[in-house]
């Protein structure tokens, strides 16, 4: 198999300490594999990139140089899952499978514009292959509504349907490389998080899935309690112990706990964890009443 795109983090790093050495500002490059797709955004003061977001972008700054960074994945129990996205290149669906992973969520969107040049081929990998999956979105807050994104989003892939195979889509809400909170307040950000998810389900019919961190979610939000009841939480976390969440939510029902997996040959990937059993997975996926795991698993 062709080896993947280094992890994104990678570059990151090579760019600030290139930075700190020198005392300029670099603009930060992408992957080969991404470069024909991505483009900055109209206004962009800064060096990122439309199609640079990813699942942990901002849980990898918050963990730099710790020593989960020598340490492969510590909580393998359960029914475990990975998230993906043209970073990964092209993967063995079957070898995926075959490893143990029961559930996945495949980048597909970005903005209003970017899709995911490998989202394809992903989603109709994993589904030819039983592997529960959906769809995910990189929030840009600082460049167009929740509306709009969730708009985008739900007619670019993030659409869902009760075939025992398709999980709601999830609305990757983090930093990014660009400024914290994207440049807007709290409240900005609590509206507009509010459009998205009022979108996204008018469109689909679902809740969508939240995916965050403690930190990016009690600062850019202001320990907001608003969606805890409406959405399931899907926190990021590298850690081989319990996951820190965010203020309000009474739990996880997804846990990200580390980016240095190694699965059917995709090395390094997300790794993530399922708060619950598969009946209850296959309950999330087909929203039935066993679907909120995340308030009876502590």
């Amino acid at each position: 198999m062709q080896r993947p795109s280094p992890h994104p983090g990678f570059y990151a790093r090579k760019v600030a300490m290139a930075a700190t050495v020198v005392g300029a500002t670099m603009a930060l490059t992408l992957p080969t594999v991404a470069t024909s797709h991505a483009a900055p955004l109209n206004g962009e003061k800064d060096s990122y990139r439309l199609g640079e977001g990813h699942m942990g972008i901002s849980a990898e700054k918050e963990t730099a140089g710790k020593e989960r960074r020598t340490v492969g994945p510590q909580d393998t129990s359960g029914v475990q899952g990975i998230d993906v996205s043209h970073y990964q290149g092209a993967i063995n669906w079957g070898s995926v499978k075959g490893a143990g992973i029961e559930f996945a969520w495949i980048k597909a969107t970005e903005g209003t514009s970017y899709k995911d040049p490998q989202f394809s081929a992903n989603y109709l990998g994993a589904h030819d292959n039983g592997v529960i999956r959906g769809a995910y979105h990189f929030a840009r807050p600082d460049a167009s509504s929740g509306a709009a994104q969730a708009d985008f989003f739900a007619k670019s892939g993030g659409a869902w349907s009760a075939d025992n195979l398709t999980l709601p889509g999830v609305l990757d809400i983090e930093n990014g490389p660009s400024s914290q909170c994207h440049g807007l307040s709290q409240a900005a950000m609590r509206t507009w998080i509010s459009d998205f998810y009022d979108t996204y389900k008018a469109r689909t019919s679902r809740d969508v899935v939240i995916y965050t961190t403690a930190n990016w979610w009690n600062t850019c939000t202001g320990n907001w309690t608003g969606m805890s009841a409406k959405t399931p939480l899907w926190v990021a976390h590298w850690t081989n112990g319990s996951p820190t969440i965010p203020t309000g939510f009474p739990s996880w029902t997804v846990w990200q706990y580390t980016d240095q997996g190694n699965i059917g040959g995709i090395n390094p990937v997300d790794r993530d964890k399922f708060n619950g059993s598969r009946d209850r997975l296959l309950a999330l996926a087909n929203n039935t009443t066993l679907a909120k795991p995340r308030v009876d698993v502590p």
